[in-house]
């Protein structure tokens, strides 16, 4: 399951949004992650799946990539789903003991459910198609105005963007680890889920020291090279809007502004859920 991690990763191939702006695609993730919690029916979120769908496709990275990410939370999107089923209080579909479906809880638990899988998918279209120095360049320009109030944009961005480029590097560094340790006896699949979490406990130490060790040779490599943050710091490719990237613009715009308008909207002459 560790090895079915996408986010962070970068899928090289020439596409649309490959090649649009990073600021263009960090707003756009953003309107998709506040559209998914102003969606309330059925209808909105037909618009949110053809919304997400024509991304996927701009972006040319093979759909079944994308979805390996969702193998990683499965035991969260459970979760989550199984609390809202019996949770919720309503109208009552029967009773297991002291839990109780209720048909509010159907439709949170739907609702919840699609929710996770596209916040994941729509977040890792926008990893996928950004290399870690296009979306540190995106964000430091994109938060820029935040400088004024004594923010360290340059600093944050760049955060932000190791904390996702080493998404991957540890995830390949744990599966190092857990074959190694197989190799010596250890078993990770045997038992429940308390006893496989268990399991995993032996792999934490040895996962720490690694990430301390590249950290520290990073921080060494970055003081090499005299780094001292982003004052006075220059751009090998600054960025630049390009026609696609208004167009997408309005695109994000029309797009939230029929979600969000479908709260409003009587939309009885069309099946809803429940």
């Amino acid at each position: 399951m560790i090895r079915e991690i996408t986010l962070g990763q970068y899928y090289p191939v020439d596409s649309v949004l490959h090649r649009m702006d990073p600021r263009t695609k960090l707003f756009g993730t953003l309107v998709f992650i506040v559209s998914l919690f102003l969606a309330d029916s059925l209808v909105a979120y037909g618009v949110i799946t053809l919304f997400l769908v024509s991304a996927v496709r701009l972006s040319r990275v093979p759909f079944r990539f994308m979805v390996k990410g969702l193998k990683a939370m499965l035991f969260l999107l459970l979760a989550s789903v199984s609390f809202n089923l019996f949770l919720t209080p309503g109208t009552e579909i029967f009773r297991i003991g002291f839990l109780r479906m209720t048909w509010e809880g159907v439709r949170l638990a739907g609702f919840m459910a699609l929710r996770l899988v596209y916040l994941v998918i729509g977040s890792s279209v926008m990893t996928l198609t950004t290399t870690p120095n296009q979306l540190t360049d995106g964000l430091e320009k994109g938060l820029g105005v935040l400088k004024k109030v004594g923010v360290p944009v340059h600093e944050v961005s760049m955060m932000m963007s190791i904390a996702l480029r080493f998404i991957p590097i540890l995830v390949e560094e744990t599966d190092k680890i857990m074959k190694a340790q197989m190799a010596r006896g250890a078993d990770f699949e045997a038992g429940n889920l308390f006893q496989k979490a268990r399991s995993m406990v032996p792999l934490l130490v040895p996962l720490f020291i690694s990430a301390f060790r590249r950290a520290a040779d990073l921080a060494m490599a970055m003081e090499a090279r005299c780094y001292h943050g982003g004052e006075g710091r220059t751009k090998m490719k600054p960025l630049h809007y390009q026609r696609r990237d208004r167009i997408a613009y309005l695109a994000y715009l029309v797009y939230l502004g029929a979600v969000a308008g479908l709260r409003y909207v009587d939309v009885a002459w069309i099946p809803r859920v429940l």
